[in-house]
């Protein structure tokens, strides 16, 4: 078998069979198919596309070029999210101990961020010690002990991805659809869960721009993950803004907190609850999403799922009394206003501005040898539809000097856009695919 016989046949629109894709990735895991075969390749599956039957192939094939996650020792069902990303998205921070303390076992394998804000390590680390280098061991016993963990990604995961991903983000083959299934389906699907829950995120703020792209993301996602015998849903939602009102790492933490305390019930609470309820209903917990809701709400009001989060941290080094004094959270030098010049109502927020702003001040990784700051970012007082006079607030920013405080808020004022009349609120939730 030949790699330049699979290109020609991919090039000229043909089928690849399992046995060419598993040549394929394995050759290129292995070092033995050159860096620009392999860019070659990702450029016709751009270009042609691949089946269901190839991307589950692939998918399957990648997964297996390292190590995979045997979650046997831990008793019960596992469950699982994953988010395509995006500006202020905390959920995780909400979900997964709010899940766990309803019942489930939540078993999460998560990676640092790479470009405007820190991924779910990175804001977890706002709890002084806390570490998700812990062994298979104690991840295993913590999951079993108080139902939730979660633990950093190893080198070994499906190092093909890791691979592959490199050679797209130069090559311009990053928007293939099959390529992004196998990618994300790879991982979750290494990671050993039984059930798993995909936030497919679209709009400005996105990868996905619009809700036509996201659906049909949401639905390769899916389809896959059932085809390799797991239970998965999908849940497509409103990324033209940034998620909930902060942007920065301890900041999102403090607004994560402030939900499992029962003392905010907006958008980000209604999100983690939809996902949240699409896990339960998918593990055969509960018989309806509206029932499942109620179930999760119950864990708010009662405590127990603020306090799941507290055992979870405490488990892994870190100091839970934060958990519950959030003043203990890393706290920037300077806060500054960001002041409105005029009035009118919010029409759009441009999501990836805010989100390099968050960047700019700190607050996320230019290269994955970037330090963060995890005390800076943005609290936004008004969001899409808020009315705004003439000299109010917009948002606050936390910044590490009054330099770079007063730079983010003159580019915060440009990320907004107004109307003179009122501006129907976006809808969040866009659809669930099950």
């Amino acid at each position: 078998m030949q790699m330049t016989e699979l290109l020609a046949k991919k090039r000229d629109g043909g089928a690849l069979s399992t046995e060419e894709i598993d040549f394929m990735i394995q050759g290129y895991t292995r070092g033995e198919i050159p860096d620009y075969q392999m860019s070659a390749m990702c450029m016709a599956i751009l270009l042609r596309g691949m089946d269901e039957r190839e991307t589950l192939d692939m998918t399957t094939s990648m997964m297996h070029s390292g190590e995979t996650l045997d979650l046997s020792p831990i008793r019960g069902i596992k469950a699982d999210k994953h988010s395509t990303g995006g500006v202020g998205d905390k959920t995780s921070l909400i979900l997964c101990p709010m899940v766990a303390a309803a019942g489930l076992k939540i078993a999460k394998m998560s990676g640092r961020g790479l470009g405007h804000t820190g991924g779910t390590i990175d804001k977890l680390e706002s709890f002084s010690g806390f570490s998700t280098a812990i062994s298979e061991e104690t991840f295993f016993r913590n999951v079993n002990d108080i139902g939730i963990a979660i633990m950093g990604q190893t080198a070994d995961l499906v190092p093909a991805d890791k691979k592959i991903y490199a050679l797209r983000d130069v090559t311009g083959t990053v928007p293939s659809i099959p390529l992004i299934v196998s990618s994300i389906m790879s991982k979750k699907l290494a990671s050993g869960a039984d059930v798993i829950v995909l936030d497919v995120k679209c709009g400005d703020g996105a990868f996905m721009k619009t809700e036509q792209q996201a659906e049909e993301l949401a639905r390769g996602l899916t389809r896959i993950g059932r085809l390799a015998g797991r239970k998965c849903a999908a849940v497509i939602t409103d990324m033209d803004q940034p998620l909930g009102t902060a942007v920065g790492n301890a900041l999102e933490v403090r607004e994560a907190l402030a939900v499992l305390r029962g003392e905010e019930r907006g958008e980000l609470l209604e999100l983690c609850l939809t996902l949240g309820a699409c896990m339960m209903v998918e593990a055969g917990v509960e018989w309806s999403v509206e029932e499942a809701k109620l179930s999760l709400m119950k864990v708010i009001e009662d405590g127990s799922a603020l306090e799941k989060l507290a055992q979870m941290v405490r488990a892994q080094g870190g100091d839970a009394r934060a958990v519950y004094d959030p003043a203990l959270l890393p706290q920037a030098a300077v806060t500054m206003e960001a002041v409105s010049q005029r009035g009118g109502f919010v029409s759009r927020i441009h999501a990836e501005r805010v989100g390099l702003i968050s960047m700019h001040l700190g607050g996320g990784r230019v290269t994955k040898e970037s330090s963060i700051d995890l005390s800076v970012g943005l609290q936004l007082h008004k969001k899409v539809g808020d009315r705004v006079q003439p000299g109010e607030s917009l948002a606050v920013i936390h910044a590490a000097s009054e330099e770079k405080a007063r730079e983010a808020a003159e580019m915060l004022l440009e990320c907004y856009e107004f109307s003179d009349g009122p501006i129907e609120k976006p809808r969040l939730i866009k659809q669930i695919i099950r």
